[in-house]
């Protein structure tokens, strides 16, 4: 797939998170031709955008009157918005924000041939009792935990069950960290809230195990992955039409112990670890382990599947962004 100057890329969810890294990263490709489409309301997600070239923003809801007309204008679409809370307890809200509004765009690109790349989520997996591996074929054995997990399932099995999951990519993030995230409150990565309490206290508080006997205090396991890698494999299916599901992630299961001895590190300070019970919200829908099988992506993606080192990662987001307090 050749991308033209002259044709729109537009970005769902372009000021969040991983979208205003994917804006980022095409603006260093030279392409600058962006329609960010968002709802920035009254909180700091705007911030993301600062420094970056694009054409122009467009509300969620407005996209539907922008797209008339541009048919033939728009060459591939990013869908990355939605409400990513997973302690979300609206389903209506859920159901018609993720799932819905989804299908509704995965109609408008299939039937005008434009490329769609969309964000599904490793909570799609549940528990991991079935395992990690992206498989169409065991999607509709999958039992998502919370209704943010089953919002983005719902999506894959229309995909699938439409028969046009292979005229699009849907990338099933891991546990993505780094910079631009800090807007997200509560669903920021651990990171983000352990940095404050390392400056006041020096300790970093970790959730006791809520399964001892599998796993100890501190000692769950997450495939974190650095928000540059997550771009820069999403922008790689760009450069190609593969279509199905895909695994964005490590593939290198790392315990929390491991990621706050990794933050001490990148602050040059003696580890001081204490242990916390789990929040009552999070009891029965917390993931103790995750882990991308991710033999399929690195076969279709070769090098762009590559990913740095956890502790390479950590000191980069900390020492270059979070202590800075700057954005990428």
């Amino acid at each position: 797939m050749k991308l033209y100057d002259d044709q729109y890329i537009v970005v769902t969810g372009g000021a969040g998170f991983i979208g205003s890294g994917v804006i980022k990263a095409l603006n260093e490709k030279g392409f600058h031709n962006l329609v960010i489409v968002d709802r920035l309301g009254e909180g700091e997600r705007w911030r993301n955008l600062v420094g970056k070239r694009f054409l122009e923003i467009v509300d969620i809801e407005a996209l539907w009157e922008w797209l008339k007309g541009r048919e033939s204008q728009v060459e591939a679409i990013i869908h990355l918005g939605a409400c990513s809370s997973t302690v979300e307890k609206d389903a209506s809200y859920l159901l018609s924000n993720n799932t819905h509004y989804t299908i509704r765009l995965a109609e408008w690109a299939l039937n005008n041939d434009v490329r769609f790349i969309y964000a599904s989520s490793a909570a799609t997996y549940g528990d991991g009792t079935l395992g990690f591996a992206d498989h169409e074929k065991q999607l509709h054995t999958l039992q998502p935990l919370n209704m943010y997990g089953y919002s983005k399932h719902l999506f894959d099995l229309w995909a699938h069950d439409h028969n046009v999951l292979e005229k699009m990519a849907g990338l099933k993030y891991f546990n993505v960290f780094g910079p631009n995230e800090s807007h997200k409150g509560r669903m920021a990565s651990a990171l983000v809230h352990m940095l404050p309490q390392i400056q006041k206290e020096g300790v970093i508080r970790l959730f006791q195990s809520n399964d001892p006997a599998h796993f100890g205090d501190g000692e769950q396991m997450r495939d974190f992955i650095y928000v540059k890698d997550a771009v820069k494999m999403t922008l790689a299916f760009l450069e190609n039409e593969l279509g199905g599901i895909y695994n964005i992630g490590n593939g290198v299961p790392h315990t929390w112990n491991q990621m706050a001895k990794a933050l001490f590190k990148a602050l040059e300070k003696e580890p001081r670890i204490e242990y916390i019970p789990m929040p009552d919200d999070l009891k029965g829908i917390y993931q103790n382990y995750t882990c991308a099988d991710m033999e399929k992506a690195r076969q279709a993606l070769g090098k762009s599947a590559q990913c740095l080192p956890l502790e390479e990662s950590v000191r980069d987001y900390v020492q270059n962004y979070l202590v800075a307090g700057k954005r990428w």
